[in-house]
């Protein structure tokens, strides 16, 4: 059997793009993480599709852009604690389900997200 990346097996581009299109609704109208992104959420978006696809094995499109995607550096300057990290994966599950992906390959491509969110986190727990 030949190897498949996560993005051959999700479909590749017009998939990423849907999981994009279906992220960034949820992310804006959570409470704990929609002000930390700007209003104009196309560049946001736009960038999220190249790092996606690079991260599940598709094309290198974020480092042809952007150089290599530092992802806790860049994500510094926003204070990341473990509430934002699980609000982002919640959103970012409710967008894999709404893109269709489902059995082993949801769970290995939401894995992966959870590894990288758990990375982002740089600050401690607030208090309520």
């Amino acid at each position: 059997m030949e190897y498949q990346t996560l993005y051959a097996q999700m479909g590749g581009a017009p998939t990423i793009r849907r999981l994009v299109e279906a992220f960034y609704p949820k992310v804006q109208a959570d409470p704990e993480i929609g002000p930390l992104f700007p209003t104009d959420i196309m560049p946001v978006m736009e960038k999220q599709y190249l790092f996606l696809s690079q991260f599940l094995g598709g094309p290198a499109l974020y480092n042809e852009a952007h150089g290599h995607p530092m992802l806790r550096q860049r994500h510094m300057p926003f204070p990341i604690d473990e509430r934002r990290a699980r609000a982002w994966l919640r959103c970012m599950a409710a967008a894999l389900d709404e893109t269709g992906l489902v059995g082993d390959l949801r769970e290995q491509v939401f894995q992966r997200l959870s590894f990288t969110a758990a990375h982002m986190i740089n600050t401690a727990e607030r208090q309520p």
